[in-house]
């Protein structure tokens, strides 16, 4: 959704009681207000309320390299650092020509040193915003022939941040540069606001960038895109496949065909990348898949899609069917629909959902999704790929399920077996993006970047466990997490405990209560102290330490491992 500036300026005078709030440190080398108003109102559609503290006007370097600066007192959650390609260009202009084929090196090498600088003092992930290109026609068209022009370093920079963002797990870019190529260079940059209030941006570009930054704080909050539910006719073929038959729908490289045939392939990208594809259709099952099955220029078949819902009920209860199957929360679903009926109606009935209005023109679908960002992330395992999978075998288990009346003996028909494990080097990505992900079996709520898990995992004082689980449809992959650590000579801190909803009604809680028990046993403790912080989200394990058999003790839960009484599970601990 887009807001003018003045929209949500009006914002900063709203009531943010009881919204998320995050802790953000914004420095610049450029008028910098405007774009802290912009963060705080934009962030406050998206019921997050930020509290920025903002750095002295052009001081990044001293307010980094001071170790007594009030960043440090702050101790922001991220850290935005917007270093603007007019202060850059000015920068180069002031070398002389010889010594500029260094330059994109020398500033590469001083942002290097100040994040180092800012991870040696504080525990925080680092956003840089990075160089809108600035073309000064020195060279003309030369300039990407030689290394002494201000396009070839501009270039090289935005290209080496990237590589900085790949080699460091808690540098992030917010791409600036994107957004420019998105709305243009005459509309995010206006010669006159700049010479008069040095604001390198222009006002009716800020929301932009605000949201940009909004969308990335969103995913660290574990607030993201996971599913995209699609129509079909119209949506991911041209024409009505009921009436119109396999021959006459529109897709391929002739005509509009075109069109749905790019959509197709952009979409089968987002599926590659791990998000879960389903189909809600008003249709016959049957005709429904005929073009997945038989017209040589689909792009996308039968076994990308999670959940195939084709039938003649409303779209919203087949969203709600999708939902129960994939147990996900309804705001990281997305729906894609032609037709502005359905797509106000699944709103209506399911408001958490997001419902992009899809332009009346199929070719004009792409380039407004692009600018929407709805599938925003800030991580990518190996097992993201394999998504889609592990989704279509959930349900699988559901239709199973259902033919069983006793609970147990459906849990036993599973054959399901559990692999537990320290955090290592192999599985520590996904351990860190299983706690920004989660959010309804999250005891505490605690998120950790890959360098804070790193750290953990290499702790005396603290024992972190993943767990993995396997049934007889397949490999659920890393489901738990689980942090422990040292209190006092008797009691060790559950500190974190995160599982997959995936898994939920399995007895895998139970199988991980068994193994923390036993963890403690074997290393001389003899209480178990747990805690719930409760989100509006994690509503669900309010009573997960009284169900396992913990006593309340004011705001924290204890058991004494000698009162504990293991649980009848069907999942065997696998050795390997």
């Amino acid at each position: 959704m887009n807001y003018s500036f003045a929209e949500i300026k009006k914002n900063l005078k709203k009531d943010f009681t009881g919204l998320k709030e995050i802790r953000i440190a914004v420095l610049s080398d450029s008028s910098s207000q405007l774009l802290c108003q912009s963060i705080k109102g934009y962030a406050f559609t998206q019921q997050l309320n930020v509290n920025i503290w903002e750095a002295e006007y052009n001081s990044i370097r001293h307010t980094i390299i001071d170790e007594d600066s009030g960043l440090y007192e702050f101790k922001p959650e991220f850290v935005i650092i917007f270093q603007s390609s007019k202060k850059l260009l000015n920068g180069f202009y002031s070398q002389p020509f010889p010594e500029r084929a260094t330059f994109a090196d020398e500033h590469l090498q001083m942002i290097n040193n100040l994040v180092d600088t800012i991870n040696n003092r504080i525990a925080c992930n680092i956003i840089y915003i990075n160089f809108p290109e600035i073309n000064d026609s020195v060279f003309g068209n030369y300039n990407n022939k030689t290394n002494l022009s201000f396009t070839y370093q501009l270039r090289k920079i935005n290209f080496e941040l990237m590589n900085l963002a790949q080699r460091k797990a808690n540098f992030h870019i917010c791409d600036l540069c994107a957004l420019q190529s998105v709305h243009g260079s005459l509309n995010m940059f206006k010669p006159q606001l700049y010479i008069n209030t040095d604001n390198v941006l222009d006002i009716d570009a800020l929301p932009y960038l605000a949201k940009c930054i909004t969308d990335m704080l969103l995913a660290f909050s574990g607030k993201f895109k996971k599913c995209l539910v699609l129509d079909l006719d119209n949506t991911l073929w041209g024409g009505i496949i009921g009436d119109d038959g396999i021959e006459n729908i529109e897709i391929g490289e002739l005509g509009i065909g075109k069109a749905f045939t790019e959509f197709q392939k952009w979409i089968k990208q987002l599926k590659e990348r791990g998000i879960i594809l389903a189909v809600s259709s008003k249709n016959d099952e049957k005709i429904a898949k005929e073009p997945f099955e038989k017209h040589p220029d689909m792009v996308l078949k039968l076994e990308d899609f999670a959940v195939f819902a084709a039938n003649w009920e409303n779209k919203a209860d087949n969203i709600r069917y999708i939902q129960s199957v994939l147990n996900i929360g309804y705001d990281s679903m997305v729906f894609f629909d032609d037709n502005p009926f359905e797509r106000e109606l699944v709103k209506k009935f399911i408001p958490e959902i997001t419902v992009p209005d899809l332009p009346e023109d199929p070719a004009d679908y792409l380039p407004f999704l692009y600018s929407q960002n709805i599938f925003e992330t800030i991580s990518f395992t190996n097992e993201d790929v394999a998504r889609t999978k592990l989704y279509r075998e959930e349900a699988d288990r559901t239709i199973l399920k259902r033919s069983f009346v006793n609970e147990a003996e459906f849990l036993k028909s599973l054959e399901m077996t559990a692999l537990v494990k320290q955090v290592d080097k192999f599985s520590l990505p996904r351990a860190a993006q299983l706690s920004q992900r989660s959010n309804q079996f999250n005891l505490r709520t605690v998120r950790y970047t890959e360098e804070q898990m790193r750290a953990i995992s290499a702790a005396n004082d603290k024992f972190a466990l993943t767990i993995s689980l396997k049934d007889k449809f397949g490999d659920y992959g890393m489901v738990g997490l689980t942090i422990l650590e040292k209190m006092n000579n008797s009691d060790l801190f559950i500190n974190t405990w995160i599982m997959s909803c995936r898994v939920l009604k399995r007895g895998v809680e139970d199988f991980m209560m068994e193994q923390l028990v036993n963890i403690a046993r074997e290393n001389g403790y003899t209480s178990l102290i747990g805690e719930y912080i409760p989100t509006p989200k994690n509503n669900m394990v309010k009573d997960h330490y009284k169900n396992l058999g913990f006593a309340a003790q004011e705001s924290l839960f204890k058991l004494s491992i000698y009162d504990y009484v293991p649980k009848v599970t069907h999942i065997k601990k696998d050795s390997d």
